[in-house]
């Protein structure tokens, strides 16, 4: 469920549209920003909150494909729904294979932009949890000790603790006290919870450790 702590982010260079879009926006009790041009959306530091982007196509200075090709560049993760009056089908095709909820012809319904900004704040809601979740899983890990993120890493490929034994030649004994270290640490209660969070992380695994 979408709340006021959500944001929408309004970017037209058109101050009627602007106005409209805001009214309408906190008309459904979110919290709305607007702004004039990319570059001054921009300079803007964004909340730490589930938010989205109502973004124009064609504005003086950076356009709004370019705004989104900026913000990838920056790693500025937000869902844009874009809106336009005189869109191309490459417009669309090249904003919707970057990443964009979708591609709106002006005029438009408000309800039709309303449940898409709905889906769009859901999904960063949602992206943000698990993100939070990685970097949680990612803390834990930095956690470890070499020797237990070697075992780790063995563990979460269903290798057995005499082969673990074997490879890093060591005894049985002392790879299960170092898997009780690691199950801690993590704060899991099972081998499969272990294998599960480690597979959340998934390629985030070894890049973890090595920071």
């Amino acid at each position: 469920m979408v709340t006021s702590e959500a944001f929408v982010f309004v970017v037209d260079d058109d101050s009627l549209i602007r106005d409209s879009l805001e009214q309408l926006v906190r008309s459904v009790g979110l919290k709305a920003d607007t702004f004039s041009s990319s570059e001054s959306f921009l300079d803007t530091e964004l909340p730490d909150k589930p938010s989205c982007l109502v973004l124009d196509i064609r504005m003086p200075g950076l356009s709004g494909l370019d705004l989104q090709e900026e913000l990838q560049k920056r790693g500025i993760s937000i869902p844009i729904i874009f809106i336009t009056g005189h869109g191309t089908v490459p417009m669309s095709v090249r904003a919707m294979k970057a990443g964009a909820v979708d591609f709106l012809q002006k005029p438009f319904e408000d309800q039709e932009l309303l449940d898409l900004v709905h889906h769009a704040i859901e999904q960063n809601r949602q992206k943000r949890i698990e993100q939070a979740e990685i970097n949680m899983i990612e803390q834990r890990i930095k956690s470890l000790t070499t020797r237990e993120y070697e075992i780790l890493v063995l563990v979460a490929k269903g290798t057995l603790n005499r082969r673990i034994a074997n490879n890093l030649q060591m005894s049985e004994n002392t790879v299960k006290t170092h898997r009780a270290r690691i199950m801690r640490k993590m704060e899991v209660k099972s081998l499969a919870e272990l294998v599960r969070v480690t597979e959340k992380v998934g390629i985030h695994l070894t890049a973890a450790k090595a920071q």
